[in-house]
């Protein structure tokens, strides 16, 4: 819960001044009336067994217990005598419980702390702290060593750790587990513990059937292999993955996520190197199901990419949306941006013209990303079209601004870099594996998302709105995608001379320039 402590600006004083204080209330008394003197009833200090340790134990413990990443334990009563005035300033300010989602209930995880449970902690800590009656209070929550969601069924980790360099680009290594099961499995609960968090950016698990990654795997001397941006192979599937601030997922009662017989777990870490030598050997656990599996969770993203901030903008506005090819039901959202980013909203029109508020986060924090996970899954109608819409500050009063001065900030792999993802799990609400019913193929939402999208790019490059793309925006295409996406330690191709070469092979009527259909082929071809 106090993850952020280094970042308060708190006034200690205040809590610990109204320790020993006390009210003095003066009375205008009538000139010849007798003097009436009045007392407040005096209200009874909270004690840490009836009324603090409830809220801590709910809120605050999963993050501050042994071994995870919150810097105190609050676990005791001891515990949090010892933090009591940072506890109240900190509810106080609203920098913990960390919860960025402008939320009404509608998240079976939410953190916040309702205004009477604030005021608990604020006068538990001004009165003292004291301890009540220990024995009444309630038991604190167990946890596994190490893992949040309990002992996991499988581990998957490296063999070895990986050396992470002092200086230099941001690193991309996947490292290849193979499972090794004769016959599929449903994964119901999965956590990723990185295993060094001051260069671990994010984390994606990849699941891989076509035995690609296992030939890259070690070919450099060192752990795994390097991939740039994807896995290097077309992904049969994946488990999710980890950026700061996510915790572990565990699914609904009858869902879970198909990992295929004979699959390789391929675990992507992205590192940001800190300025010293590091080593990092990040690990997933997985819980298998027991029971019945009705239907298989799958993911998906709002995103756009066609982000370029210039520098001293505070409120780049970037849009996107999609629409549903089929009746899904949402089970949760991860709204995904860098350090520029300030607020995201994603909303749900039903071809009834109803809208639903998805989710808003304001302000967003990448160091504290979150997974929401609604209360009531979400049902959402074939032809329901999705809005994302989210805000970017490049201005100097951006205090998480990496650039002082700001500088222009694009779409890219690197941290320095924007992205703008919502990414949902979901269901085919046609599916029911129990009743051998498989749902909706993916494969129709994936590609009508990738059509809107190269309709996006066509027309965002079209400069002169002709309806084609001549050799100059074909080559700001291939300028702004390769910074964005290609390995920034390898040298950069002329972009002139790739939409050259691109016009001459893909271009049929006209060879100067290339018409949508042309473009839209030629991004298909790209794997």
């Amino acid at each position: 819960m106090l993850y952020r402590i280094p970042e308060l600006k708190m006034n200690l004083l205040k809590y610990s001044s109204l320790t020993g204080g006390c009210a003095v209330i003066c009375l205008a008394v009538m000139p010849g009336s007798p003097a009436k003197e009045k007392h407040a009833p005096k209200k009874p200090v909270p004690t840490f067994s009836k009324d603090v340790a409830p809220i801590l134990y709910s809120k605050c413990s999963p993050c501050h217990h042994q071994g995870e990443v919150a810097p105190f334990n609050l676990m005791s009563y001891e515990d949090a005598r010892a933090k009591a005035p940072t506890l109240a300033a900190a509810v106080s300010q609203k920098y913990m419980p960390p919860w960025q989602a402008v939320s009404h209930g509608e998240f079976a995880n939410d953190r916040t702390l309702t205004p009477a449970q604030i005021q608990t902690l604020n006068d538990w800590a001004a009165g003292g702290a004291p301890k009540g009656d220990l024995a009444k209070a309630p038991k604190p929550p167990t946890y596994t060593p190490g893992w949040g969601m309990g002992l996991p069924d499988m581990v998957a980790k490296p063999p070895a750790a990986y050396q992470v360099g002092a200086e230099g680009a941001d690193e991309y290594r996947c490292f290849v587990i193979p499972s090794s099961f004769t016959a599929d499995r449903y994964v119901t609960s999965i956590e990723v513990k990185p295993g060094n968090r001051h260069v671990v950016h994010h984390v994606i698990i990849y699941l891989d059937k076509s035995g690609v990654a296992r030939k890259k795997d070690g070919k450099d001397g060192k752990p795994g292999y390097v991939s740039f941006g994807g896995p290097g192979f077309v992904p049969a599937g994946t488990l999710g993955g980890w950026a700061p601030g996510l915790q572990y997922q565990t699914l609904p009662a009858g869902d879970a996520i198909l990992l295929p017989k004979g699959a390789d777990i391929v675990i992507q870490v992205h590192y940001h190197k800190d300025g010293k030598a590091e080593e990092d050997q990040t690990q997933v656990g997985l819980k298998f199901a027991t029971g019945p599996v009705d239907k298989s969770v799958r993911w998906e993203s709002v995103d756009n990419e066609l982000i370029s901030i210039k520098p001293g903008e505070k409120r780049y506005e970037v849009k996107a949306d999609v629409d549903l090819p089929a009746d899904v039901t949402l089970l949760d959202v991860i709204p995904h941006m860098h350090l520029l980013g300030h607020d995201m909203t994603v909303t749900a029109t039903l071809p009834t013209g109803e809208k639903k508020e998805l989710i808003h986060v304001e302000p967003y924090d990448f160091n504290w990303q979150t997974r929401y996970a609604y209360k009531q899954p979400v049902h959402l109608p074939k032809g329901t079209h999705l809005d994302l819409v989210a805000h970017y500050d490049n201005s100097s009063d951006n205090p998480h601004n990496p650039n002082n001065p700001p500088k222009k900030v694009v779409f890219g792999e690197q941290t320095t870099n924007e992205m703008c993802f919502a990414f949902f799990s979901y269901t085919f609400d046609d599916e029911h594996i129990t009743k051998g019913q498989y749902g909706t193929d993916m494969k129709g939402l994936m590609s009508s998302h990738r059509e809107l999208t190269i309709n996006k790019i066509f027309d965002h490059f079209d400069a002169n709105h002709d309806g084609y793309l001549d050799v100059t925006e074909l080559s700001d295409v291939i300028d702004f995608f390769q910074s964005a996406l290609e390995d920034p330690t390898k040298a950069k191709q002329d972009p002139t001379k790739q939409a050259k070469m691109a016009l001459a092979f893909f271009a049929k009527t006209d060879k100067t320039k290339m018409s949508r259909d042309e473009f839209a082929k030629m991004t298909r071809s790209i794997k």
